[in-house]
């Protein structure tokens, strides 16, 4: 059965925050308050093993920055990052910050999202 997550992370959209980011991640990895994008990104690009992953896996999947969530689906309330999933237009708090900031690699995040 195919599902749809949404994946938040604790950033804003656009240019500037982007760069600010990626500055970030490279001066001081260990401050930077997103660890969902910091599993599924490189400095760069998105991580080749995650690519694979969500090209193999079952389900439609959405990604979206704070600023995005917020405008499209209100403020829930809930801290970030974190991965929702939809049924029937109605949001589900799968993985909330908590289980994503203990999460190590990437394969760990996957194990998660897959139970």
């Amino acid at each position: 059965m195919s599902r749809h997550l949404i994946f938040v992370y604790n950033a804003d959209s656009g240019l500037f925050n982007t760069v600010t980011d990626i500055a970030h991640k490279i001066l001081s990895p260990d401050t930077y308050s997103c660890n969902l994008c910091a599993l599924t990104h490189g400095h760069f690009k998105v991580r080749d093993s995650w690519v694979k992953y969500l090209q193999q896996a079952d389900g439609e999947f959405a990604f979206l920055h704070k600023d995005e969530f917020i405008k499209q689906h209100g403020d829930q309330g809930v801290g970030l990052p974190a991965i929702f999933e939809l049924k029937d237009d109605e949001l589900y708090l799968m993985l909330g910050p908590d289980d994503i900031n203990k999460v190590k690699n990437i394969n760990q995040l996957i194990d998660l999202i897959e139970k």
